[in-house]
């Protein structure tokens, strides 16, 4: 058995010589995909988002509340319009992702405790932008508000610790876990990058073995394996799980050792997990293949749809708990999800794999699942020629 493994090994690697197309796939694009997600969020967090400012009071208070915002880390005033319409047609335009309007007498009513009204906007088109300019303005109004009524308070002879008694009785501290300098890239870049990995690992499992069908070979290869299934299968996918697996274990040590992205657990653990993830990956497209086999673009279709999917119920942008209950079902199909609550767990949280060992036996399940569908892959190796 291991020396029809290792000649149909080597059958495999002399056709990648041959396509240099497989090479193209399996590690031009996965390296592209890593480079380009870390450059795209190199700064982790956008900063200096453009905003419209609309000052129809003009006074020396609103001037100074506005130089502050100014001044907050994902604020610039890239307009500063002499109406809320010239503001308005800039967003439409998409100049700008936010309008912070002060209407005309803010400064008197503040002054004589009539409560003023500040309004912003905000395009949620742009998500992301119109959260971070939300939270910088909402901030900043508080802000003025709690300043304006610590000069007022002063002015009837109250002591510091008296005025920060009354507009601050609880002081606030934030400690962000997992990810305290709320960084983009380390939640995005780890799942999203080896998401892609494992959707080009599905593509190339279903590819690589509908190619036999496709050359007219799949008989030869039977015959190679002993007439054994699962040796056919090993000895063709071999090649491609160590080159996976190289490539994952590259992409961990970027994003944990070069980049410095939190990992509680340590990095080889975390080559175990995604030795586990490529191997999942291609025990799903397997999968997939064995419910159509011998139909390569009906197979690769499938893995595209499902890949794509996976991405929408892996949980990183929407949480599966809030998702209606079928959904929470289907996402566990989905080998990206139970990846991502493993990286949670142990690279972010660093609790123990006891927490997490239902989604490593998950993982698990993918690589063994396939033996209960080989049967069809027999009788495709023996009686089903190739469909297009």
């Amino acid at each position: 058995m291991l020396k029809a493994i290792w000649h149909i090994t080597r059958r495999e690697l002399r056709t990648f010589s041959k396509r240099p197309i497989f090479l193209v796939i399996m590690i031009v694009a996965p390296l592209g995909f890593l480079w380009m997600f870390t450059s795209l969020m190199q700064a982790g967090l956008p900063t200096k988002l453009p905003a419209a400012l609309v000052d129809e009071d003009n006074t020396h208070v609103t001037r100074q509340l506005t130089r502050i915002l100014g001044t907050m880390e994902e604020t610039r005033f890239e307009l500063q319009a002499m109406s809320f319409t010239e503001a308005r047609q800039a967003m439409q335009r998409g100049q700008v992702y936010a309008i912070f309007h002060i209407p005309r007498g803010t400064t008197e009513a503040a002054l004589t405790q009539r409560q003023p009204t500040v309004a912003f906007y905000t395009n949620d088109t742009y998500f992301i932008a119109a959260s971070l300019l939300m939270k910088d303005m909402r901030k900043m109004a508080e802000m003025a508000g709690l300043a304006i009524t610590r000069e007022t308070m002063r002015a009837r002879g109250y002591t510091d610790d008296q005025i920060m008694g009354a507009i601050q009785p609880i002081t606030v501290e934030s400690h962000p876990l997992g990810n305290p300098h709320l960084n983009y890239s380390v939640v995005l870049s780890n799942l999203i990058v080896p998401g892609l990995l494992m959707l080009v690992i599905m593509l190339t499992t279903s590819y690589s073995l509908g190619n036999e069908w496709k050359r007219g070979q799949q008989r030869k290869l039977y015959n190679m394996a002993g007439r054994r299934t699962w040796v056919a299968i090993v000895g063709k996918l071999l090649p491609q799980t160590q080159l996976y697996c190289l490539i994952i274990w590259l992409i961990d040590l970027v994003f944990y050792s070069y980049l410095q992205f939190p990992c509680a657990c340590g990095i080889p653990r975390m080559m175990l997990w995604g030795a586990l993830a490529v191997m999942a990956s291609q025990g799903f497209g397997l999968i997939l293949y064995q419910c159509f086999p011998g139909h390569m673009r009906m197979a690769m279709s499938a893995c595209s749809l499902l890949g794509v999917m996976q991405f929408s119920l892996a949980g990183f942008s929407f949480p599966v708990t809030a998702m209606d209950v079928p959904f929470q079902w289907i996402a566990n199909i989905f080998p990206l999800h139970h990846y991502f609550l493993i990286y949670v767990n142990q690279a972010l949280n660093g609790y123990s794999i006891a927490y997490a060992w239902p989604h490593v036996v998950a993982l698990a399940a993918f690589i063994v699942a396939p033996l209960l569908l080989t049967h069809r892959l027999r009788d495709a190796f023996l009686h089903t020629e190739y469909s297009a």
